[in-house]
């Protein structure tokens, strides 16, 4: 099974991208999260990746974090919810939200995401309620020092700017905090890049 590619990032558009390691073009999928994410064609790209092997068919998920494989991991183990539907969710929120989501059976906030209606939503919270606060646990020390890392002017400063543009607070809040945890370094330029991205 394939874990992890590294290669030159050949092609990328929302459906899928193309990563070339030693002149093999491999198709990945990725959600939007990781796609924001994505340095320019041509560049080097470094991607966790999930295998999923059918009868027919032998595709690649890519994502930026190991923690976007992970959820991920654990949507797919849902009753229902197959790749295709995982990478939707995972389009539509950040991972933070979600866990925070699950973990707290915020049923109305998960069946606000495209696709997810209210039995997926209570499926969600009924199997992973455990799992997603466990998660929280382990990533909680990490994601407060990307925080930290991350001047907290710089973002101060993004959600000024998205704010004069005319967000909602709320939208612009969050599409600053989903494109800071995609960022491994952090510019104000960068920042509200991924948010403007975000919230198109």
């Amino acid at each position: 099974m394939i874990a992890h590619i590294k290669g030159l990032l050949q092609k990328k558009s929302t459906n899928a991208i193309i990563v070339d390691n030693s002149g093999i073009g491999y198709e990945v999928i990725t959600p939007l999260s990781t796609f924001y994410a994505l340095p320019e064609e041509d560049k080097e790209v470094s991607l966790h990746i999930y295998t999923h092997v059918r009868e027919d068919a032998f595709i690649l998920f890519g994502f930026m974090t190991e923690l976007e494989k992970r959820i991920f991991k654990l949507l797919i183990s849902v009753s229902g919810i197959g790749p295709k539907l995982a990478i939707n969710i995972l389009s539509g929120i950040g991972p933070e939200e979600l866990l925070e989501a699950i973990s707290s059976g915020d049923v109305a906030k998960l069946q606000s995401i495209p696709g997810v209606g209210k039995k997926t939503a209570e499926r969600l919270v009924l199997e992973l309620k455990d799992k997603a606060i466990k998660v929280r646990g382990d990533t909680e020390f990490q994601h407060s020092m990307a925080t930290t890392r991350a001047d907290k002017g710089i973002l101060n400063d993004a959600l000024s700017a998205l704010l004069n543009l005319g967000y909602p607070s709320k939208a612009a809040n969050s599409a600053v905090d989903r494109a800071c945890s995609t960022m491994k370094e952090v510019t104000l330029e960068g920042l509200i890049k991924k948010a403007l991205r975000l919230l198109a």
